[in-house]
């Protein structure tokens, strides 16, 4: 998947800001001595350093002694730092700050500002036990939201997707009558009987579209764009029908054919949509990961995995386009040889690090294998591509591949390059292709 610096730079900040509500969330303090401290666009720097001063001043009054001090510390930390901006910047600003018990038991003072890749729409100012990042996971879920409509003769199903994840909304069923008369019934009755069931079903679908897809505060749809789909012609005559919202009319982007009703219709709707909704990641993930499939269906030998043979891959500037899961576990550790001076880079989870290291070997210096990609890639001049393990295809590739691979601009043999001590490595090789 080409994809423009840009957007690659993009997927980079939300992975860092993934990461960092990740750590921040889970990071615990001692009393109230966590600050977090939101400011929107066109905030002042000066409103909020003169608040943080009225607040040392109540602070002060805390009875408890040490309490009273890892509070004043924490808005003294907030005060330095906001000293560092003579502005607040385009897109506000985040920061935190405070006193955090490590897991060995240990405090830790932190403070950490950002300028958000978006604007951010709160003003926020907490002293807590925790740090609050719901409005930075805000940030990360308001991607395009696309209504979907798989209306058949067995009945309806609404749904969502944004970004990769999918939701069902809601699905009925319906009984509507065949085409064919029985005994002894007038045609014309029966025909206008069954023209009644349909458009009543046609009306409630319409109704329902308006239910689920209008904002009723903002008498807005809230959604990106709708897709109708559904096996017979219920579809068009629904987009056609005067008992459907303008408002969502206007909003239709694709009217789309599937073979199944229900679920099975909602997955193939997202699938025939893909070129509309392409800049929907679940849709970017299924292809990129699809391409790499096939790749190794066809074995092209223009493709490669796990740790070590993607670095090799990566050194050689052969790897196109790096693939990693962005919950991948892993870390680059550089340790060296007590005992000759030997210096060496191992790839680890945090399971092997004891086995690997040794008495003779110390660990110099180490980062996670997903922070150093992400510093690191362009050296190499691929692009980098996060994955998540929410789509069928994703899962497979976090499971079956170790969450790490990569498509190559060429053929590679990589195991021509191997040293005869790597035999073993080539035998679970084989058994992952096999896979």
């Amino acid at each position: 998947m080409s994809e423009s610096g840009g957007e690659t730079d993009k997927n980079i900040e939300i992975w860092k800001i993934k990461k960092m509500i990740k750590a921040l969330e889970s990071a615990r303090g001692n009393g109230t001595s966590m600050i977090s401290l939101i400011m929107p666009p066109r905030d002042q720097i000066s409103r909020v350093a003169k608040m943080l001063g009225d607040e040392y001043g109540t602070a002060s009054n805390i009875k408890s002694r040490v309490n009273r001090q890892s509070v004043l510390g924490a808005i003294t930390s907030a005060q330095q730092r906001l000293k560092l901006h003579s502005k607040v910047p385009p897109n506000g600003l985040v920061l935190y700050t405070g006193t955090i018990i490590t897991d060995d038991g240990k405090e830790k003072k932190i403070t950490m500002d950002l300028e958000p890749f978006k604007p951010i729409n709160a003003s926020l100012y907490l002293c807590d036990n925790k740090f609050h990042t719901e409005a930075l996971n805000e940030l990360l879920e308001s991607d395009d939201k696309f209504g979907f409509i798989v209306m058949d003769g067995n009945g309806t199903l609404f749904g969502t997707l944004s970004g990769n994840s999918r939701e069902i909304l809601h699905k009925f069923t319906v009984d509507l009558p065949k085409k064919h008369g029985r005994g002894g019934q007038s045609a014309l009755r029966f025909a206008r009987l069954r023209m009644e069931k349909r458009h009543n079903y046609v009306r409630k679908t319409a109704e329902l579209a308006t239910q689920f897809f209008i904002n009723p505060a903002t008498s807005q749809p809230n959604v990106a764009g709708l897709i109708l789909a559904g096996s017979a012609d219920f579809k068009t005559e629904l987009s056609q029908s005067d008992m459907f919202d303008q408002r969502l009319q206007a909003k239709i982007l694709n009217v789309v054919d599937v073979s199944y009703g229900g679920e099975n219709g909602f997955n193939q709707a997202i699938e025939l949509s893909a070129e509309i909704l392409s800049n929907v990641k679940f849709i970017q993930e299924k292809r990129l990961i699809g391409k790499y499939f096939e790749e190794i269906s066809q074995d092209t030998g223009k493709y490669v995995f796990g740790v070590e043979d993607t670095l090799k891959a990566l050194e050689m500037g052969a790897v196109e386009t790096l693939i990693v899961w962005e919950n991948l576990e892993m870390g680059r550790y550089v340790m060296k040889n007590a005992a000759t001076g030997e210096v060496v880079v191992r790839h680890l989870g945090k399971d092997q690090l004891g086995e690997a290291s040794g008495p003779e070997m110390e660990v110099q210096e180490h980062m996670p294998l997903l922070e150093w990609f992400a510093n690191e890639y362009k050296a190499f001049g691929c692009t980098l591509e996060f994955v998540t393990n929410k789509s069928q295809e994703g899962s497979q590739f976090c499971r079956g591949f170790g969450g790490i691979g990569g498509i190559l601009r060429y053929q590679l043999d990589l195991r021509s390059l191997d040293e005869p001590s790597d035999i073993e490595d080539d035998d679970e090789d084989d058994d992952a292709d096999d896979y």
